[in-house]
């Protein structure tokens, strides 16, 4: 299960059933869960913890130091869950004590070859990253969204939850849950219908997405009293309830 030509320390940690490549490097710190595979020349480093039966492709780099000019080798760490899919070339950074000293990856996720996830990102669960999309320092993504192909995301930016950036699209504000992006710069396009569709929300609920949606961006009212009518239309349709909760929470300005 362990080519013989992979370079792993004796304080690295893996369950029974891990498969890892040749050439390959495991540091100190590192746990792999059972049934992970990592395929050759791939590096891993660092307090990084890795759930069950991921896949780690060639020439992945995952829990390296973060690129922060702060960062001053202090003890922090990478979690990642289960199912996930890492491709070639990409990268994903261990946290900063500035943050919480941790970047995570829930479950089920894909990140396409050259994604970069950088340091105290907070990805959640089926989230994709196509190829060569990238997360500044601190970027939050919410389930289900999708980053197009060279996708850029500024640090501190949220990304909620069945969003949908259309490739090479560049992020600098925070995207609400539902909503269909893309451009340089960002802009928003509508809702994520088709999105919804295949997750199985019904045609009610995706309509009121849509109202919700032309509170926002299409009525002229102040943010404030559109997510106070949002609030209020989420005792009938519980998909609204995400959408105020977004809304609500402190953060960059939404895209707009």
């Amino acid at each position: 299960m362990i080519d013989p030509r992979a370079a792993i320390d004796p304080a690295a940690e893996l369950d029974e059933g891990v498969r890892v490549g040749p050439f390959t490097v495991i540091g100190a710190g590192v746990r792999i869960g059972a049934g992970t595979e990592i395929g050759p020349h791939a590096v891993l480093k660092g307090r990084t913890t890795i759930g069950r039966d991921n896949r780690i492709f060639q020439f992945a780099s995952v829990g390296e130091d973060p690129q922060d000019k702060k960062y001053a080798g202090e003890d922090t760490a990478l979690e990642i869950g289960d199912r996930n899919v890492i491709r070639e070339f990409a990268t994903v950074h261990r946290g900063t004590v500035q943050d919480h000293g941790v970047t995570r990856l829930g479950n089920d996720n894909l990140l396409m070859a050259y994604t970069h996830v950088a340091h105290d990102c907070q990805i959640g669960d089926h989230v994709i990253m196509a190829n060569a999309a990238s997360l500044g320092g601190h970027v939050r993504v919410d389930d289900w969204a999708i980053l197009g192909g060279f996708t850029i995301v500024h640090q501190f930016c949220r990304i909620g939850a069945h969003s949908f950036a259309g490739m090479g699209s560049a992020i600098t504000k925070d995207v609400p849950p539902y909503v269909l992006s893309g451009g340089n710069p960002t802009k928003p396009r509508g809702i994520n219908s088709e999105g919804l569709q295949r997750r199985g929300y019904d045609a009610e609920s995706i309509a009121a997405i849509k109202r919700a949606y032309r509170k926002i961006y299409l009525g002229g009212a102040p943010l404030v009293d559109a997510t106070r009518d949002i609030r209020a239309m989420s005792a009938d349709f519980d998909a609204l309830v995400l959408l105020a909760d977004f809304l609500e929470q402190d953060g960059r300005s939404i895209l707009r």
